[in-house]
């Protein structure tokens, strides 16, 4: 079986497979002369989460049009794996008890990449009702001093929604929502920040209406919490694939080191949560198992999960993964010692989280611990999780630390955090605990002072100068000195420095 929408005709080849239910050649005609949602960011979490929801829709007749993509700063993702399969993706779901489901995904009506002149026209029209994103944290970054001069030149993802905009103003077409769906605090008003900044840094040049500014501001960015574990394409699924007579299985990495497939695998569990602010109508995606609600409930269910119940605890695993050589994560749950250290951090934090009312955090802390991390059928590596880890820790555990601070919580009894944090900064040191060389996950970003530790031998880290790391507030909340932490985590730092195996001895004490 090809992917392609001629294959999908035979329906009788594709016995186990999850075929769409209306009319793809229809929905694409409909979707192209009157598109009601612009995604930006082609990537997986997209393909088989998102696109998913709006599929649920059309087959249930709720909805008739679907999604346009669009892709600003990978070039190579949408010819490699969207343009040779007819925009179709399947969908691979893989469940704990070892069972899969493979659906094909057809609700992406269109899709290009690095075109501003079109990406405009369609920003333009009137009955576009949103545009959401998934770009990573990292993609909204704006410098008001380097916004490019004009918005006929635009580059950044953020710059060419703003020189989209632009036509939309133009036009005469209404406000309609931004919705980022990447997995930050309060992406919402990242989001809006970041538009505003870019429109003014034009305004400010005279390249744009004090009344186009008026418009950029009076866009609707609606906060969301996004939540689905979406490993790269695995190269056991594409076997397990291959035996079912698919053929589509090659797996791509391209220049800038993404990696993109046909299908797309990913475990059972899903939330979106979002905002519930669309100044020109949405599609009923309550009907497809989103959680629609209020600000305030999305900022306390984002807070619960990046902040104390999946995401410290993710990376908390990510690090000591590498360090101890730990192929995926799954494997890692088979360590007692990380077991019990990402439960008592998720304990650390509880304290100071709020409880979202529309999901239980107890019950999510424990599908996290005893069904999805677990899940030996997701085979996500520490390595990914690793990434970027220094712009993860101000909220994945800084958080936290502040809000202990502020609600007078007492510090010196913490455990977790303070032995993750010197398990962070062992691992920079790219040294595992086998004393062999590490590869260290990318992390463009990264402090100087954290730069600085590469290198330093084993039983050397003594001459590491750590107070410019832990005493910044920026990245750690508190400083973490006056906090009562710093010299705690120099110790233990320099504890699991010492010698070959000083990790696992340390692990071993918890």
């Amino acid at each position: 079986m090809k992917l392609n929408l001629q294959s999908l005709s035979n329906a009788s080849e594709w016995q186990g497979y999850d075929l769409p239910k209306f009319d793809v050649p229809a929905m694409v005609a409909r979707t192209k002369a009157a598109p009601t949602w612009l995604h930006m960011g082609a990537g997986n979490i997209f393909r088989i989460f998102v696109a998913a929801a709006q599929q649920d829709l059309l087959e249930a007749g709720l909805v008739d049009t679907g999604i346009i993509v669009y892709e600003a700063y990978d070039e190579n993702i949408v010819p490699k794996s969207f343009t040779p399969y007819d925009n179709l993706t399947l969908g691979v779901t893989l469940n704990a008890d070892g069972s899969i489901n493979k659906r094909v995904i057809a609700s992406m009506a269109d899709a290009f990449s690095c075109d501003l002149a079109r990406l405009k026209e369609v920003i333009a029209a009137p009955s576009l009702q949103m545009i959401s994103l998934t770009i990573t944290e990292k993609g909204y970054a704006v410098n008001p001093d380097t916004v490019c001069e004009d918005p006929a030149s635009a580059q950044s993802t953020i710059e060419q929604i703003v020189a989209g905009l632009l036509s939309r103003f133009e036009a005469g077409s209404p406000p309609l929502a931004l919705v980022t769906m990447d997995n930050f605090a309060e992406n919402g008003a990242h989001l809006a920040g970041s538009v505003i900044a870019v429109a003014e840094a034009w305004f400010a040049k005279g390249k744009v209406s004090e009344e186009f500014l008026v418009y950029a501001i009076s866009q609707k960015f609606p906060w969301t919490m996004i939540d689905k574990i979406t490993p790269r394409p695995s190269e056991d699924v594409a076997k397990m694939l291959a035996e079912t007579g698919y053929e589509d299985i090659e797996i791509t990495q391209t220049p800038k080191n993404t990696f993109v497939a046909s299908f797309v695998n990913a475990e059972a569990a899903k939330y979106l949560i979002i905002e519930d602010d669309f100044p020109n109508g949405r599609p009923p995606l309550e009907k497809a198992g989103v959680y629609m609600t209020d600000r305030e409930t999305v900022r306390k269910t984002d807070q619960m999960k990046v902040c104390a119940c999946l995401n410290p605890l993710h990376t908390i695993l990510a690090v000591s993964g590498m360090l101890l050589n730990i192929p995926t994560i799954s494997a890692c749950m088979k360590d007692e010692r990380l077991v019990k250290l990402i439960n008592k951090a998720a304990n650390e934090a509880l304290p100071v989280v709020p409880n979202p009312e529309i999901i239980d955090p107890a019950a999510f802390l424990n599908e996290v611990l005893t069904q999805r991390f677990p899940n030996p059928f997701i085979p996500d590596m520490p390595a990914r999780i690793a990434s970027d880890t220094s712009q993860k820790v101000p909220i994945r555990f800084g958080v936290t630390l502040k809000e202990r601070t502020a609600k007078g919580l007492p510090m010196a009894d913490l455990e977790a955090i303070p032995l993750f944090v010197a398990l962070w900064l062992r691992y920079r040191m790219g040294v595992n605990d086998k004393g062999e060389k590490m590869e260290l996950s990318p992390d463009p970003r990264i402090p100087e002072a954290l730069k600085a530790l590469h290198g330093i031998p084993l039983g050397e880290a003594d001459k590491a100068d750590l107070k410019p790391i832990l005493s910044d507030a920026a990245t750690f909340g508190v400083d973490l000195y006056e906090a009562g932490l710093g010299e705690k985590i120099e110790a233990l730092f320099v504890e699991l420095s010492s010698s070959v195996g000083a990790v696992s001895k340390k692990l071993d004490s918890i």
